[in-house]
């Protein structure tokens, strides 16, 4: 949308223009709130929960794993993958893991993969550079001309 012409003796003061900027197309203030870390628990702090959880649930007191859901901020649905983590894994399962896809190779296998297309490289211009010597000497045999002696005593 096009500002309409000012005349040149009215002028905004800074303020009123930093306000204008503020201020979203609609006229509603334009407020961003900072983006909320994911929360990660520590394997000790999930199996202290699960265990208490237990202890919820055995005491038959009514409301009482609600309430420790409640207190410890967490869903009942990370009890439930937790739980499942535990039987597949033991404490092990309940570790933290780096979230998205395994790498294919670790870094082992990526530094011998590396190695290896290297050794391939130097194989093949060794290859072309007896190739090249073998080519030399033909040529010099040809010619007629005598090549230099190799001096191995060096």
């Amino acid at each position: 949308m096009p500002k309409p012409p000012q005349s040149p003796g009215t002028k905004k003061s800074h303020d009123e223009e930093r306000k204008q900027r503020d201020l979203g197309v609609s006229g509603a203030s334009v407020e961003s709130l900072p983006r909320r870390t994911r929360r990660k628990y520590p394997a000790s702090e999930k199996l202290r929960i699960l265990k208490s959880a237990e202890a919820a649930v055995a005491s038959g007191e009514r409301g009482a794993l609600e309430a420790l859901l409640r207190r410890e901020g967490i869903y009942s649905s990370h009890l439930s993958a937790w739980r499942q983590q535990l039987a597949a894994r033991g404490t092990a399962g309940l570790a933290s893991q780096k979230p998205g896809r395994k790498p294919k190779l670790d870094e082992n296998e990526r530094k011998l993969l590396a190695l290896t297309k290297r050794n391939a490289e130097l194989e093949r211009k060794l290859a072309i550079a007896h190739a090249l010597i073998e080519l030399q000497k033909k040529a010099h045999e040809l010619l007629g001309m005598a090549l230099p002696e190799n001096d191995e005593s060096r």
